[in-house]
């Protein structure tokens, strides 16, 4: 059993004498299982405190970074602020720098600006791309921690990824759609922000995956770019609308969903389902006005608490290594929406 602690100060947080501890310790015999466990507990208090006063009047500083349409960037900031008052093992400053279109230029450049000032850590969201995957490593190797949000980068030293299951999120979507159309003959709209977002890839493939296996005889249609951004996706959507003939169902991996739908009406189309992304005002707005069937949504909030532990965690703030488990998807109708 490891631990950096003094046998006396063990024996006193584990109410048991030295000479019981040394024995544990050293794995001899005639020692309970219940004795093992007080030790044990002992060992993960007094490293749980340890951390409580190592963090004591710390305080640092995470930068956000955030491709995103603005409706998403303001939904993530809102969530970081609301599970700030309840970290307690240090004071932690997010800094927020959000764009609904960053080039690949761009990206870096904030990436490595941030690299020259300093950091304790930042929470990504970006295209993957070599650059980007490049400057991520940069990050890592001069410690500075990096945490995917929502979308993951293919960079072995990135610290983790926290958000969605894409891929759970993409089968949901065609279970959906399935129930709802069957296997009727007609199209399927796939619309994704942009092809080097890993996490839409994710849900596009495992989507067209099951959807294919489910209902055969749909054909389906995929469009990509935009950025989620209504004068870019409407612009996009029109140049394909000859493409699309018996529109069956709308499955919208990256929002931009008000301009899919009026574009859509525009051309005298109306899906059966509509399948889309986040709970943020926009989407809300949509489905109460039954213009969206089913939202796919997951706690942000709970990927900002995994964020914060993560780097609490990398900074040995934290009395264990704490696992970011990835969020289920929860499925919202204009029925159910909180």
């Amino acid at each position: 059993m490891t631990h950096r602690f003094p046998i006396k100060e063990i024996a006193r947080q584990a109410g048991l004498g030295p000479a019981t501890v040394d024995r544990v310790l050293n794995n001899r015999a005639h020692v309970s299982q219940q004795t093992k466990r007080r030790v044990a507990m002992a060992i993960e208090e007094l490293t749980g405190q340890e951390a409580q006063l190592a963090a004591r009047g710390r305080r640092l500083f995470f930068d956000f970074v955030i491709e995103a349409p603005t409706r998403f960037s303001r939904e993530v900031k809102a969530a970081a602020e609301a599970v700030l008052p309840k970290i307690g093992t240090a004071v932690c400053r997010p800094r927020f720098i959000s764009q609904e279109i960053m080039t690949e230029e761009e990206v870096v450049a904030t990436l490595i600006r941030i690299l020259k000032r300093g950091s304790h850590g930042v929470c990504l969201k970006a295209r993957d791309t070599a650059k980007v995957r490049d400057a991520v490593n940069r990050l890592s190797e001069a410690r500075i921690p990096v945490v995917t949000l929502v979308t993951d980068i293919s960079a072995p030293a990135r610290l983790c990824y926290v958000g969605l299951d894409n891929a759970g999120a993409g089968r949901t979507a065609a279970y959906l759609i399935a129930k709802v159309v069957g296997d009727a003959k007609g199209t399927v709209l796939a619309t994704r922000s942009h092809e080097r977002f890993l996490g839409e890839e994710e849900r596009e493939t495992a989507f067209t995956r099951t959807l294919t296996d489910r209902c055969p005889h749909l054909r389906i249609v995929n469009l990509q770019g935009g950025s989620g951004v209504h004068f870019e996706t409407a612009k996009l959507l029109s140049g394909i609308m000859g493409n699309i003939h018996e529109l069956r169902a709308v499955y919208s991996m990256g929002g931009g969903n008000r301009s899919i739908l009026d574009t859509l009406a525009h051309h005298g189309q109306r899906p059966a389902v509509f399948v889309a992304h986040d709970l943020d005002q926009e989407n809300r707005n949509l489905a109460l006005n039954h213009r969206l069937d089913f939202i796919l949504h997951h706690d942000l909030q709970s990927d900002m608490k995994n964020a914060f532990n993560a780097f609490l965690a990398y900074h040995q703030l934290l009395g264990a290594p704490v696992s970011a488990p990835i969020s289920t998807v929860q499925v919202l109708t204009p029925e159910n929406i909180p």
